[in-house]
């Protein structure tokens, strides 16, 4: 073997590796994602091949019809890379670093056959014979990389296979609440929890309009909605029932710098003014605004437990939800009903901070954050879509409606739940130091500290969660057993209801 050959091959291994770890586990988090079954299989079979590829490479020189079995193998990873490529484009976006990292590999791919092709040609004519070899530090290299290729192959059939167990349920029964016709206003419904309110209520006939800023994303959506880039695209005379305001700078998707402090409030501010703007100018005014906030409204509390009457305790969390709902509480005076929604922490495969927890736990490291004492207020994102659709549907809610289930949970009983679901042990504690040091204001308030919150509002009033414990929350979201095993009837929304708009053929 020559040592350009290494420096190619040991090349691959690492923009491979690289590839898997930020694009395939931390950012697109390929194996929670039903859609990427096709692509996960795919990746199982090539790294597979890759593992036979570097453990053969790595310690032996492989002759005979052994040299011509090793080249058809090479031959169909470039087979398997290009039938990926379809995939990729047929069924996601990819973001550009991914694309370029792509090509960066099927180039160096390239050269790697360059080189091995004429060696390995030679071998085949030779009788057959599978000398060990030992190349030093490259070889050890090599067996490392096919260790890593090899468990990282398994996952990804595993994951495939697991796929048809995690694929959404029908979202119409979601706002089953909404027994009559809506037309709905929804700003930042290309995000997390918008996404799933959209699909729901156009899966169950009505009447959706939603703003955004980016048509593109709006297109991945489920149809007929309208589309509008700006409210003032509304007609005065246009009739909207109701009014759901989602949209905002994402809170924890990077470090809270000045600038990042900035466009967290303006953002908020900016679309809730123009959505009191619209209610103010529409001829016949929308019956509530719904208008998102989160459980920061109440600061840092320790072990208090706080229902919407609770006050709040002054950081930055807090300045930005009191602000943002007093310019909702704004319409108001315009007749309409307004409840703002303090939101938790939204557990989805699909994103926030639940996704980002499931690559650490799944290779075995993870834990809980500090001391493991601070509380977690969570909500299932079916639940809180159900808890949309119901305070539109509910003329008693008005004002501060707490988006939480009825039992938060410590961050240590937080991570045990979900090693549980995951089975996967919770045993490796990550230290709050680095983790001020690292993040400041951010890990403080979002990660270290946290509030006990309790929906005592939407329970007085009738509504029951379908996922009120996180035993049975993270069950149906990690593997698609929750609701049936564990979730029950007690969970169910009031009444129970069976009668579901199906396709808009119950409207009056």
């Amino acid at each position: 073997m020559t040592d350009t050959l290494w420096v190619f091959l040991f090349l691959q291994m690492a923009m491979g590796g690289a590839d898997t770890l930020y694009h395939h586990e931390l950012t697109e988090r390929l194996a929670w994602r039903p859609s990427q079954q096709g692509e996960l299989k795919l990746h199982g079979a090539r790294n597979l091949a890759y593992a036979v590829t570097f453990a053969a490479i790595g310690w032996s020189e492989p002759k005979g019809w052994m040299a011509a079995a090793l080249l058809a193998l090479m031959a169909s990873e470039l087979v398997i890379t290009l039938w990926d490529f379809v995939e990729e484009d047929r069924t996601r976006r990819l973001p550009a670093s991914e694309r370029v990292l792509h090509t960066l590999l099927t180039l160096n791919y390239g050269v790697v056959l360059t080189i091995l092709c004429p060696l390995l040609l030679l071998w085949a004519g030779q009788p057959t014979a599978l000398p060990r070899a030992n190349h030093g530090l490259p070889s050890w290299l090599c067996a490392i990389a096919a260790a890593g290729v090899t468990y990282s192959g398994l996952r990804d059939f595993a994951a495939a296979a697991r796929c048809s167990r995690l694929r959404q349920s029908a979202a119409a029964p979601l706002v089953e609440d909404l027994q009559m016709y809506r037309h709905v206003l929804v700003t930042g419904g290309t995000g997390l929890v918008g996404r799933r309110l959209i699909s729901a209520l156009v899966e169950a006939g009505h009447d959706v309009t939603l703003l955004t800023r980016s048509p593109a994303k709006a297109s991945e959506l489920p149809a007929p909605i309208r589309l509008v880039t700006s409210l003032d695209q509304i007609a005065a005379d246009t009739h909207i029932d109701a009014i759901v305001n989602l949209a905002g700078e994402p809170i924890s998707d990077g470090l809270w710098s000045f600038r990042k402090r900035c466009r967290i409030l303006r953002s908020r501010l900016r679309i809730t003014r123009s959505v009191v703007a619209l209610i103010r100018r529409l001829e016949k005014r929308p019956e509530v605004l719904v208008n998102a906030s989160a459980i920061g409204w109440y600061g840092l509390r320790g072990d208090e437990i706080l229902g919407e009457q609770a006050n709040g305790v002054d950081c930055f969390s807090r300045s930005i939800c009191v602000r943002w709902e007093r310019e909702a509480m704004k319409a108001a005076a315009l007749g309409v009903r307004v409840v703002p929604l303090r939101i938790g922490l939204v557990l989805t495969v699909e994103g926030g901070i639940l996704s980002r927890m499931l690559a650490p736990f799944e290779f075995f490291a993870g834990g809980p954050l500090g001391t493991g004492r601070q509380w977690m207020s969570w909500i299932h994102r079916d639940d809180l879509v159900r808890l949309i659709a119901y305070v539109v549907a509910t003329p008693s809610l008005a004002g501060p409606v707490n988006a939480t289930a009825p039992e938060p949970v410590t961050n240590r009983a937080f991570v045990k739940a979900l090693g549980h679901a995951l089975h996967r042990p919770a045993m490796l504690p990550m230290p709050a130091a680095p983790l001020r040091v690292l993040l400041g204001e951010f890990a403080k308030e979002l990660l270290l500290s946290g509030q006990r919150v309790v929906p005592f509002a939407a329970l007085a009033s009738g509504f029951r969660f379908r996922y009120g414990t996180i035993d049975a929350a993270l069950a149906e979201i990690v593997d698609g057993t929750g609701w049936h095993s564990s979730a029950g009837d007690q969970h169910m929304s009031r009444g129970n209801r069976g009668a579901v708009l199906q396709g808009g053929d119950e409207r009056t």
